[in-house]
């Protein structure tokens, strides 16, 4: 039952209990009482809005895209720079990464010299950091799975032969 309410809620976090269980074909009180243990282990961290930011009217953030090569430490691999890292407001999300780049972050600010500051001032100064590189998000075009722009009709992607 986890794994089908897990899944659910992936697709839409405002679904009713009571639609919940019906789709799994459970009881109400069940449901609810599941999503309580997720939550209180841990399993769900929250609960999030996904947002277009093209037709809101209030002033737009800037959102950068940051990979970091950092030095691994002997006790503790990229852990404890990831832990450093993680505590800025400004970093949204943190990855470990394969690749050139060992950490991908998301980064928000109010300006691309407030994204720059971060990078320069607070970022590059961590122990460990080799190096960075910086990528602005221009549009976003689906988030979360979701396709953000609306004006245009679904068409079925074709296959060929």
């Amino acid at each position: 039952m986890e794994a089908k309410i897990l899944a659910l809620l992936g697709e839409n976090a405002r679904m009713s209990i009571a639609e919940m269980a019906a789709r799994i074909g459970a009881d109400a009180d069940q449901v609810r009482a599941e999503i309580a243990d997720l939550e209180k282990r841990g399993v769900i961290r929250g609960y999030k809005a996904i947002l277009n930011e093209d037709v809101l009217a209030e002033e737009k953030k800037v959102r950068a895209l940051i990979e970091v090569k950092v030095t691994p430490r002997r006790d503790g691999g990229f852990d404890q720079a990831a832990r450093r890292i993680a505590r800025y407001p400004e970093v949204k999300d943190l990855f470990l990464v394969s690749g050139s780049y060992d950490l991908l972050l998301t980064v928000e600010g109010e300006s691309l010299q407030d994204v720059a500051s971060f990078v320069s001032a607070k970022l590059s100064t961590i122990e460990g950091v080799l190096s960075t590189s910086t990528g602005f998000m221009l549009k976003k075009y689906k988030e979360s799975g979701r396709i953000m722009q609306n004006d245009e009709e679904y068409e079925r992607l074709k296959v060929c032969p």
